[in-house]
């Protein structure tokens, strides 16, 4: 892996994940001149296809979808400004495992049977890098996927791995939804909608129900980062996904391809899990992941 060292690791299951979670976060950074590099598990092989251009790409037809997704997650980086992608262990090394319960676990390959072997991938990835905030999911991966949960593991096994072996990484973040932020801006598109202005819910696409979203309460959040000034780059790395990922018209929600609208926020959140916060704003939180850090 060639990357900068000292700066972002952040650690994520599939193409897209970085974009959708993180896409502003890594803008930002990377617009302050901080070296930040994304590190992807699997290929995201098991992905459903939005639109027919691809379809026949996915698993139960060609399987070549992850090879494709490669192409989307390096011009998705590329608009975010943060350089190639680096596949855990190679790419193709781990393969997308599918959504709880599916056939997709038993294939050969898959993540969540990474064992050990991810662990110590990653660990040498942290080693090497030494970055000041390394970022991962939380305990149940944001909405579950497996993939998502076996990222949480592995990352939080290779920071405290690394932390024996010579790096204690400085800060450690899980990234996380702001469900009062969530709900905020959900009940203003439904509210276009009903009046039928501008920004209102495409064709097609439904609202979320409550709870459908993956979010945390708001009082477990220890760190908001504004991220509207790089908006722009984040909806360029959006819609570089599109086999995964529509975009309204509007630029204000994107969906998947179960249509549910979900809101392009102007912040990012995140739950501090190890190191020290740094200064906090009025609301009590911080606003700099690298607050505190020298």
């Amino acid at each position: 892996m060639t990357a900068l060292t000292g700066g972002l690791l952040l650690v994520h299951a599939h193409p897209d994940d970085e974009s959708i979670t993180t896409g502003g976060t890594i803008a930002l950074y990377r617009r302050r001149g901080v070296p930040v590099t994304v590190v992807t598990c699997t290929l995201g092989e098991e992905g459903e296809v939005i639109g027919d251009d691809w379809a026949l790409l996915a698993a139960q037809h060609a399987d070549q979808l992850g090879g494709y997704r490669v192409l989307e997650l390096t011009r998705a980086l590329k608009a975010l400004d943060a350089g190639p992608p680096h596949f855990l262990g190679g790419a193709g090394r781990w393969r997308d495992s599918g959504m709880a319960g599916t056939p997709a676990a038993n294939k050969p390959r898959v993540f969540v049977r990474s064992g050990e072997d991810a662990v110590r991938a990653l660990t040498d990835v942290v080693l090497r890098l030494r970055p000041r905030v390394v970022v991962g999911y939380d305990p149940r991966g944001g909405y579950g996927h497996p993939d998502h949960i076996r990222a949480h593991e592995i990352t939080t096994a290779a920071v405290r791995a690394a932390a024996s072996e010579g790096w204690d990484t400085p800060k450690f973040y899980w990234t996380v939804t702001d469900a009062d932020m969530l709900r905020s801006h959900t009940t203003a598109l439904a509210r276009r909608t009903a009046a039928g202005l501008p920004g209102a819910l495409p064709p097609g696409w439904r609202l979320p129900a409550e709870g459908e979203l993956a979010s945390v309460p708001g009082h477990e959040v220890t760190t908001t980062i504004d991220v509207s000034d790089v908006l722009a780059a984040k909806r360029a790395a959006l819609r570089a996904h599109a086999t995964q990922v529509t975009v309204a018209p509007s630029g204000r929600e994107f969906a998947l391809s179960n249509n549910v609208a979900q809101p392009v926020l102007p912040e990012e959140h995140f739950i501090l899990v190890r190191g020290r916060r740094g200064p906090l704003g009025p609301d009590g939180r911080e606003h700099d992941l690298l607050a505190g850090v020298e």
